[in-house]
């Protein structure tokens, strides 16, 4: 009884956490089964009147559930009341049930869900750049800080709707990359309260929304990129912060608006939960504008909405788009680009490490698109075109049109421009297509 309890409890119980936090079901069924093995072999003999069970070990290995099942174990006491299954799948679990409550009148079965274990809990968010296109404002303040309105009115630097975009998601910390000089302006903000004498002239929804404030602080560690060299390099950054773990990466200066209940961070961390594997988001963008993105291409595996991508490109030309980043179902001249937000595994430093330590720059930097191809071709990679839209407010134009839409977007099919769409424009929905068309980047 000692020995099961102990040495052999505690490997079934590792190599079960280990099934989990790689979702492996098999396997996590397998260890089901041998903790019931084990425990029939060791702890049956020191009382069987008490631990035979033989309704339990019958259902355990009644034969017309083994199909639909992975594995199985008695849990509690080992009494006749209870036990779990690994079942493959949702049918499969409708099929276990209706055989148990067919079979087995005295028994009745509940239905369990267990999420993704190893789930996303942190977000990096790189910005560090210079903000070159957007100077000389720059130069009073960083591109990440200029001000925008949220849909409640409320004025806001950028940098906060991003973060609030990731901890909607339930993200739990986020890291933002910023340059080494510029730390004590983004720690002031989440770090440092107002001076009672700003506090006490502020109104009280101000007041409370300050309190909020330095709670939403709390989850916010400011990392620093020494040299800027660049996106991959600033991503790379956090390579210590995110402790091996899968994290949610949002750009320093796009801002985003869901057109479902839930945001676009969310929707993209479903899908990860999902297909357990990195997800980039895409938007369907067109042709004329599509040497400013980078782009993918792939298969359908849900038509329009969730791809298996097959090649990634870092902001093609229109030839090179139309000849080898066409994807099936799509309008001619309607490609996928970036969004500006993804769901990377760890995996991801090792490719950007090896381009830092052979010093193999792209346009005199290290970006993070070719080592995003890489871990595509390692562990596959799943694009999913989210429901919402993004906005690039690192260029005057597209900022300044921010600042009229941003607000708005979403609240009504007036404020969102919906217009009638050209066929064949599939996914897109109207407003990109026409407001795209209509030679604006605003989207982008």
């Amino acid at each position: 009884m000692q020995k099961y309890l102990g040495a052999i409890s505690c490997q079934i119980t590792q190599d079960a956490a280990s099934a989990l936090q790689q979702a492996d079901a098999v396997k996590l069924g397998e260890f089901m089964q041998v903790a019931q093995r084990e425990f029939d072999r060791y702890l049956i003999p020191a009382c069987p009147s008490q631990l035979t069970a033989p309704v339990l070990h019958k259902l355990l290995n009644y034969q017309p559930i083994q199909p639909y099942v992975l594995g199985g174990k008695g849990v509690g006491s080992q009494g006749d009341g209870t036990a779990q299954f690994i079942v493959k799948d949702e049918d499969s679990q409708q099929q276990v049930i209706d055989i148990i409550e067919r079979d087995f009148p005295q028994m009745e079965c509940v239905k369990m869900t267990i999420g993704s274990a190893y789930r996303v809990r942190k977000a990096v968010i790189p910005a560090a750049g210079f903000g070159t296109r957007m100077f000389p404002a720059t130069k009073a303040v960083k591109k990440e800080l200029f001000p925008i309105i949220d849909r409640d009115g409320r004025a806001k630097p950028i940098i906060l709707a991003i973060v609030e975009e990731a901890l909607s998601a339930g993200i739990e910390e986020v890291g933002i990359v910023v340059q080494k000089g510029d730390r004590t302006f983004f720690e002031d903000f989440f770090k440092t309260p107002p001076s009672p004498e700003l506090f006490q002239k502020l109104s009280v929804t101000n007041q409370e929304y300050s309190t909020y404030l330095q709670d939403l602080g709390q989850k916010v560690t400011i990392l620093t990129q020494d040299i800027q060299e660049g996106f991959g390099h600033a991503v790379f950054c956090a390579q210590e912060w995110t402790n091996n773990e899968p994290f949610l990466l949002l750009l320093g200066d796009h801002i985003y608006s869901s057109e479902t209940n839930s945001s676009c961070a969310r929707q993209l961390l479903d899908i990860y939960s999902q297909v357990q594997q990195s997800v980039i988001g895409l938007r369907v963008t067109p042709s004329d504008v599509i040497h400013h993105y980078g782009c993918a291409a792939g298969v359908w595996q849900q038509q329009d909405a969730i791809l298996s991508v097959t090649q990634l490109y870092e902001k093609p030309n229109i030839e090179y788009a139309r000849q080898h980043l066409s994807v099936e179902g799509m309008a001619e001249d309607l490609f996928l680009s970036f969004l500006g937000m993804y769901v990377l595994g760890p995996k991801i430093f090792d490719y950007l490490a090896e381009n830092i330590n052979c010093n193999f720059r792209e346009r005199g930097e290290f970006q993070l698109t070719s080592c995003l191809d890489k871990l595509r071709q390692s562990e596959g990679m799943t694009g999913y075109v989210v429901q919402g839209r993004c906005f690039d407010t690192g260029l005057p134009e597209v900022y300044r049109q921010t600042l009229i839409d941003f607000a708005l977007y979403g609240r009504s099919q007036e404020s969102a421009l919906i217009l009638p769409s050209p066929k064949g424009t599939g996914i897109l929905e109207e407003s990109k297509y026409e407001l795209s068309k209509a030679k604006s980047m605003r989207l982008y």
